[in-house]
């Protein structure tokens, strides 16, 4: 059944079970939905977490049964987060906070990648598939170690996780290279985000595995990464209803760290589906590539690549933002096609009139630089009492600065990181003396604002490192097809 199509070319179809089976479509295009289900706040608004998911999943991956679905999520939600909301919300000054930090490596990526290896391998048992699946995957910092978390001991299945060596914090490389599991790999790479994710994209178009393995991707290329997304902001409005006395059908919006435009594309899918959202305000750091191009409807990736202390949005080519495209063009595949064509051979391309209209109605775009998220930081602790993380923060400058032109919107901020996993740019901030030592630092931040750490970064400090391969990007080839078979075989 064709339940989703390639961005780039309608005649390439695929059932749910393919599309996540599989992770991106034959031409390198991204698998996008045939017909976007509608669901009703109404419907789930007494639900708990898990079930909220389950009816999100059901709509969004009709091929899959309601008992793969139900023990998909109830696998995923029941066991693996510090919070049985899994998303609490809490308000903080001006706005709500989300936070989306409650799982085992304390980032925003644990909510989907706790449930997509469960339906991958679904997946390959529906399709009666035999082959092993080796996940390759590009992080800028969180993605990574969720996955690989995620992934771990999962029967036929073996994951590589890259990196840009230097690019990402202290604390993000110790999840990612301490972490154990025979079918694990974690593998610096001598470069930025960027030519990690293309190095890999190019991997899923012209590497031939060994045979008995089929690639997929970990990424939110995948739509079983996406899908799972849409359900907090479903779970958000919800908690604004039965918490906070919010009106149903009231429009809210939701301000959004983004890089790889994933997690707010989640949003925009939400909204699709009929939950009342206003505006999605993108938030970006120095690295302002979204925020030029929802302004202007041009895309251009042609400039200086700066390192910030928001690593996990350092990012100038924004994968997700393919299938927005393709909505925003009225569903004309060519002409998305032409646009990524453009992006590979000159470095930008430009949408049409119609399609910037579209994009501007329902986004709107901010960037911040790091002297300015610092002082966020500072003053959310000040007048909070309330810890956040550099990602966040841009989020928050981003809400004053929507909030100073529409003071009556109702925003939930999307806090996408645990502040100990940045505590050196979190000390600094806050002008704390920091020790040189990662661990030493959250144990400081820890006695000098009372807010704990997760336990799941103070598990770290007596963890080893094992992973410690450094690979150029042109040996990524090799380095995959020497790994394939040992790490799958586990």
């Amino acid at each position: 059944m064709a339940e989703f199509t390639s961005s780039r070319n309608k005649n390439l179809t695929a059932s749910a079970y393919e599309a996540v089976f599989m992770g991106l479509a034959p031409d390198g295009g991204l698998y996008v939905p045939e017909n976007i289900p509608s669901l009703k706040i109404e419907e789930v608004l007494n639900d708990t977490y898990s079930d909220m998911a389950k009816r999100v999943l059901k709509g969004m991956l009709p091929s899959f049964t309601d008992e793969e679905i139900s023990k998909s999520a109830d696998e995923a939600y029941l066991y693996h987060f510090d919070s049985k909301d899994v998303a609490p919300l809490v308000k903080t000054g001006e706005a709500y906070t989300l936070e989306l930090f409650h799982g085992e490596t304390c980032a925003f990526k644990d909510v989907a990648l706790s449930i997509l290896p469960r339906l991958m391998t679904r997946a390959r048992k529906a399709l009666g598939k035999e082959d092993k699946i080796l996940i390759l995957t590009a992080t800028s910092g969180d993605t990574g170690s969720a996955a690989m978390n995620g992934f771990r001991d999962v029967e036929g299945t073996g994951i590589i996780t890259f990196f840009p060596d230097g690019g990402v914090s202290d604390i993000q490389k110790a999840q990612m290279t301490k972490m154990q599991g025979d079918n694990l790999l974690a593998c610096a790479v001598k470069g930025n985000f960027d030519d990690c994710q293309t190095m890999v994209k190019n991997m899923f178009s012209n590497l031939v595995p060994p045979s008995g393995i089929r690639l997929s991707s970990a990424n939110s290329i995948n739509i079983a990464r996406l899908a799972p997304q849409i359900t907090y902001y479903y779970w958000a409005y919800a908690r604004l209803v039965k918490d906070h006395d919010l009106a149903i059908g009231k429009k809210i919006d939701f301000v959004v760290p983004t890089g790889n435009f994933g997690d707010i594309l989640a949003g925009f899918y939400a909204k699709c589906m009929g939950l009342p959202i206003g505006k999605l305000i993108c938030a970006s750091n120095a690295n302002n590539v979204l925020t030029d191009f929802i302004k202007t409807g041009v895309y251009d990736r042609k400039r200086e690549f700066k390192k910030t202390i928001s690593p996990s949005m350092d990012i100038l080519i924004s994968s997700n933002l393919e299938r927005l495209l393709y909505l925003a063009e009225g569903k004309d595949d060519k002409k998305v096609e032409a646009h990524m064509k453009s992006l590979k051979e000159t470095g930008e391309y430009k949408v049409s009139d119609c399609a910037l209209s579209f994009i501007q109605e329902n986004f709107i775009g901010y960037s911040f630089d790091d002297d300015e998220a610092k002082a966020q930081i500072r003053k959310v602790y000040e007048k909070e009492n309330y810890l956040i993380d550099p990602h966040t923060a841009v989020a928050f400058c981003a809400m004053e600065a929507y909030k100073n032109e529409h003071k009556d919107s109702v925003c939930v901020v999307l806090s996408t990181a645990s502040p100990y996993k940045f505590s050196d740019t979190v000390m600094d901030a806050l002008e704390i003396q920091k020790p040189q030592d990662a661990f030493e630092r959250i144990s400081v931040l820890e006695n000098k604002t009372n807010v704990k750490a997760p336990k799941m970064i103070e598990k770290l400090k007596d963890g080893k490192m094992i992973h410690k391969d450094v690979i150029e990007v042109k040996d990524a080839f090799d380095y995959v097809l020497g790994k394939a078979e040992k790490i799958c075989k586990a």
